[in-house]
């Protein structure tokens, strides 16, 4: 009776002490670098429980593990995660330097965290697709930004906000009426999350109609008649 109880004590306490040793001992994260979340407030994320005894599970997912998201508590210190996609405030994201922590709830009111710096605007360019503006003929502001991860992506009115010297902004274009005497417009652009990235660029004004152009191969132009 007593050897069985000792056996019995024995296994528990090898279990016991099994369970403390895989304990997770911290977590790592992702967010998928091929996202566009340069552009999109969203982006898919994983999160890796690594034990102590070195093994570790990988959320499902971008990571392609088999911990399910609705297996763990998970929070953030910027918007939300819901199925492995964080959906997060651009404007916050500026004043929290870019950086998303993520913290994952264990055992025992013991939490692990870990950070992610999401890619962010470094600097922005015009580029014109016409080196002069015609009057009466809506001239596209294209604007580019450049990214923290290399990227080089078009910007829209969705992030930035437009002024001109000249002229009417509508949406992402300027439209310089018949009868403006404007003979340049000055655009300006500012960074709507960021207004400190700003940039500005003059465009002239086609003064001279644009030549006649050459009849189709094969066909004259037609001559007027003689007075």
């Amino acid at each position: 009776m007593k050897k069985h109880l000792l056996l019995s004590i024995s296994l528990l306490l090898t279990l016991l002490a099994h369970a403390q040793q895989t304990k997770v001992a911290r977590i790592n994260v992702w967010y998928d670098t091929t996202a566009v979340s340069e552009l999109y407030d969203r982006v898919p994320v994983g999160v890796e429980l690594v034990y102590s005894d070195s093994s570790s599970r990988q959320t499902t997912g971008m990571l392609r593990g088999n911990l399910r998201w609705n297996k763990i508590q998970v929070s953030t210190s910027n918007g939300n995660i819901r199925d492995g996609i964080l959906y997060f405030n651009r404007m916050q994201l500026v004043k929290d330097h870019y950086r998303v922590t993520i913290t994952v709830n264990g055992e025992g009111n013991t939490s692990l965290s870990n950070t992610l710096t999401l890619p962010y605007l470094v600097g922005m360019r015009f580029n014109h697709y016409a080196d002069s503006i015609k009057r009466n003929i809506r001239y596209y502001m294209n604007v580019e930004g450049k990214f923290s991860s290399g990227r080089v992506l078009p910007l829209d009115t969705v992030q930035l906000r437009f002024r001109t010297s000249a002229g009417t902004v509508i949406g992402q274009d300027v439209l310089v009426e018949q009868n403006d005497t404007a003979k340049a417009v000055m655009m300006e652009a500012w960074y709507k999350a960021n207004p400190n990235l700003y940039i500005r660029s003059e465009v002239p004004v086609k003064i001279m109609p644009d030549p006649e152009l050459p009849p189709p191969p094969g066909q004259t132009r037609p001559r007027g008649r003689r007075q």
